[in-house]
């Protein structure tokens, strides 16, 4: 298999690591937010989800506008990457500006998660939303086996004959991210409780999964490149 890689450019790579990282970290925040008593500074973490969240607005902006980016045979890369990268970057901005115009308001306070919950609430339909269209892509990941790597990929390509394997694994990121994103409108509700905790785990477990698939990619996409040239 031949592929003209100037005409299907690909960068689901950094994609992965960034949005893993941050899931990560929203999930660290969080539990800062919800174990109480002195937060000490939270520049840091508006300068963490602001570059995140850059990288994730700018990529996922040009492949949503670009269609179809990757032009020989995965134009549903558009939506299954970029759109939801696209989504969750504005949100990661969105949140670094808060923390950067009203992280003082967070420090040395008790009253911090009020002030958090109050300010995430019209936001948070947006995420239960794209909770739902999470659902819809790892639907799409299983009906039509999407994320089966060619033979030419080293390691994931050892499992081409199997493709529904690599679908049920990146489909059921998605399901964790959805599971995650549809309850935190409820989490932010009771600011806290049984709905933060689900989050906590569906976010953090899906945050390794990303960053350690995305870092094994930056591997195996350089191999297919190379033995697809």
């Amino acid at each position: 298999m031949k592929i003209d890689w100037a005409r299907m450019p690909t960068y689901n790579t950094i994609m992965a690591v960034a949005a893993g990282v941050a899931l990560l970290l929203i999930v660290a925040f969080g539990r800062r937010l919800l174990r109480g008593g002195f937060m000490e500074r939270v520049d840091g973490w508006a300068l963490a989800f602001g570059a995140l969240g850059a990288i994730l607005a700018v990529t996922g902006l040009h492949m949503t506008l670009t269609w179809p980016l990757a032009g020989q045979g995965f134009p549903f890369d558009n939506i299954v990457f970029g759109e939801p990268c696209l989504a969750f970057g504005v949100l990661l901005l969105t949140a670094a500006f808060f923390l950067w115009r009203r992280g003082e308001s967070l420090v040395g306070t008790n009253d911090r998660l009020q002030v958090v919950a109050r300010a995430a609430a019209p936001i948070s339909l947006f995420v239960l939303a794209m909770g739902l269209a999470c659902f819809g892509i790892a639907a799409a990941g299983w009906t039509y086996t999407l994320f089966a790597a060619p033979p030419q990929e080293p390691i994931s390509g050892a499992f081409a004959g199997v493709p529904l394997l690599e679908a049920t694994f990146i489909s059921g990121l998605y399901v964790l991210v959805g599971v995650g994103s549809v309850l935190f409108p409820f989490a932010v509700r009771a600011k806290g409780g049984w709905a933060a905790a689900v989050c906590g785990v569906c976010w953090g477990l899906a945050g390794v999964a990303f960053t350690l698939f995305g870092a094994l990619n930056y591997f195996t996409h350089i191999g297919l490149i190379i033995n697809t040239m």
